[in-house]
C-alpha cells in the first residue's frame, strides 16, 4: 500500500506512521520537518508546507497514492484545498475530524456514529461538522473518496487532564510540589482516554478498505474512568500525593472569561464536563480483531516517563498555572 500522511510526528500520527511502516507501506510524510523523525527512518519525508499548494502540487507531480490522511486540517478552507489537491492523486482520504464534534449536551448517554453533529460551545468542533459536512458533499456529489475517523481524547506525548497541562508538563511539576489541582464538577461524570498505540490499530485498519468509504467511525478505548480515576492515576504516575479541589465548571469557565482564556468554555462545557460512552461496535465489524489493550493507568506511566527521560520535553506553561492560581483563589475567598 502507499500513503501519504500530512503531518505524520504528532501525539496521535506518530503511532499511526509507526505501525503502518511495520506493515509494509510505503510511506510518505508531508510536514515542515519540525519534529524528530529518528524512529521513522524508513518512511520517505516530504518537507513541504501543505498551507502553500501550489509547492506540493508541484512536489507530488505525477504521484497516485492508495490513502492520503490529513491530520492537520481544521477548517473548511483546508478541506476545500485538499479536495483540489488529492481529487486525482489518491483512492482514500482519510480526514481527522474529532468526537467533540457530537451533540452536547448528549441527548443519550451512548455515542454512536449517528449521533447528531452538533456543539454550540467550541469553534473547533464547529469546524470540524462543517469540515465533515464539505467532504460528504464532495463524495455525494463527485465521488471523492472520503473516510472519517473522529478520535476522542488520545494521548501518548500529551498529558490528557481537563485543566492544566496538554502538551506541556504543568500539571505533573505542580503534583511533585505538593500544589493543588481542579478537577471540574464532583470528577464523577465518565469519560474515555485512548492511547494512540490503541488507535493506530484501529485506524491503520481502516486504510486501504474501500467499505470505508463514505462512512464516519470513532476509534476509542472501551475502557470508562471518571475524573477522580484519572486524576489519581496521572498523581501516581508522578509519583505525588493528589491533592484536588472540586469546582462547578460554570464557575470555571467564568474565572476562565476574566482572565481572557475563553476557549475553557468549548474544552469544558463543549467536551469534558460531559460524560463520553462510546459504542465501537462500527469500527469492530469494520476492522475485525480491534481492541483496545492499553489500561490508562499503564499508559500515563509510560507518558510520564517519556517526559522524564529528555528533559528537553519538560515545558512548563506558566499560564496554566496562573489560570489554576486564580479560579483556586476566586473558589476559596
Amino acid at each position: 500500500m502507499k500513503a501519504l500522511f500530512i503531518g505524520g510526528t504528532g501525539n496521535i500520527s506518530g503511532a499511526c506512521s509507526l505501525l503502518a511502516l511495520s506493515m509494509g507501506t510505503d510511506l510518505s510524510i508531508l510536514n515542515r520537518g519540525q519534529r524528530s523523525q529518528s524512529e521513522l527512518s524508513k518512511a520517505t519525508f516530504i518537507h513541504a508546507d501543505i498551507n502553500k499548494p501550489q509547492e506540493v502540487k508541484a512536489l507530488l507531480k505525477d504521484e497516485h497514492f492508495d490513502v492520503v490522511v490529513n491530520f492537520i486540517a481544521y477548517t473548511p478552507a483546508e478541506i476545500e484545498r485538499d479536495i483540489q489537491l488529492f481529487s486525482d492523486k489518491c483512492d482514500q482520504y482519510i480526514f481527522i475530524s474529532s468526537a467533540s464534534a457530537y451533540q452536547k449536551p448528549p441527548s443519550h448517554p451512548v455515542i454512536t456514529e449517528s449521533t447528531p453533529l452538533v456543539n454550540p460551545y467550541w469553534d473547533y468542533s464547529r469546524d470540524k461538522i462543517a469540515c465533515e459536512d464539505l467532504l460528504i458533499k464532495a463524495h455525494r456529489e463527485n465521488g471523492f473518496p472520503v473516510t472519517i475517523v473522529r478520535p476522542s481524547h488520545t494521548y501518548e506525548t500529551v498529558i490528557p487532564v481537563a485543566i492544566g497541562s496538554w502538551e506541556d508538563f504543568t500539571i505533573v511539576e505542580r503534583m511533585r510540589k505538593g500544589g493543588t489541582v481542579i478537577i471540574h464538577g464532583d470528577g464523577t461524570s465518565l469519560w474515555t482516554i485512548t492511547h494512540s498505540h490503541d488507535f493506530a490499530k484501529g485506524f491503520v485498519g481502516l486504510m486501504g478498505n474501500i467499505q470505508s468509504i463514505g462512512h464516519s467511525f470513532h476509534i476509542t478505548s472501551d475502557e470508562l474512568l471518571n475524573w477522580n480515576q484519572i486524576y489519581q492515576a496521572l498523581a501516581d504516575a508522578a509519583g505525588a500525593e493528589l491533592k484536588a479541589v472540586h469546582i462547578a465548571t460554570d464557575f470555571i469557565c467564568r474565572e476562565a472569561d476574566k482572565m481572557g482564556q475563553h476557549w475553557m468554555r468549548g474544552n469544558l462545557l463543549g467536551d469534558k464536563a460531559n460524560s463520553a460512552i462510546f459504542d465501537n461496535t462500527k469500527i469492530k465489524r469494520f476492522v475485525p480483531g480491534y481492541v483496545a489493550t492499553i489500561p490508562f493507568r499503564e499508559g500515563i506511566k509510560k507518558t510520564v516517563q517519556w517526559f522524564d527521560a529528555h528533559p528537553e520535553r519538560i515545558r512548563i506553561d506558566e499560564e496554566n498555572n496562573q489560570l489554576m492560581d486564580a479560579i483556586l483563589a476566586a473558589y476559596t475567598c
